[in-house]
């Protein structure tokens, strides 16, 4: 369970991170780039961020994945900047698998809606 300084460092990284590749990122790679969480370590000497790509295919995620590695730098001074913060984190960026994930879950789902064979039971004709 994060501590409260945790949680505060986690969500001011996610703020700001987000500010710098809505406004300030000029790779055309991070353009489609949306960070969804970050966690930050007990230390505070590493922060997770991950994201999603609203573009689909594999070969967009690898090149954000490949902006978001050739940024790290730009990113965490402009952090330091803005961050009252003794050591500024090192920057891991993984790609957040759940709205893919939710995806698949109401492709399924249609597709089972669609059979129609078997609907699914409410609560009333369960008993």
């Amino acid at each position: 369970m994060p501590s409260r300084r945790q949680r505060r460092v986690s969500e001011q990284i996610h703020r700001e991170l987000s500010l710098l590749l809505m406004l300030d990122a000029r790779d055309p790679r991070l353009a489609d780039v949306t960070i969804t969480s970050v966690d930050i370590t007990p230390d505070l000497l590493l922060a997770r961020v991950y994201f999603t790509v609203m573009a689909e295919g594999d070969e967009r995620v690898a090149e954000a994945q490949a902006g978001l590695e050739r940024a790290t730098g730009f990113l965490r001074t402009q952090l330091a900047a803005r961050l009252q913060l003794r050591l500024m984190p090192h920057l891991a960026f993984e790609l957040d698998k759940s709205a893919a994930y939710g995806r698949r879950i109401d492709e399924l789902l249609g597709e089972l809606a669609k059979e129609g064979d078997h609907p699914i039971p409410n609560e009333q004709e369960r008993d």
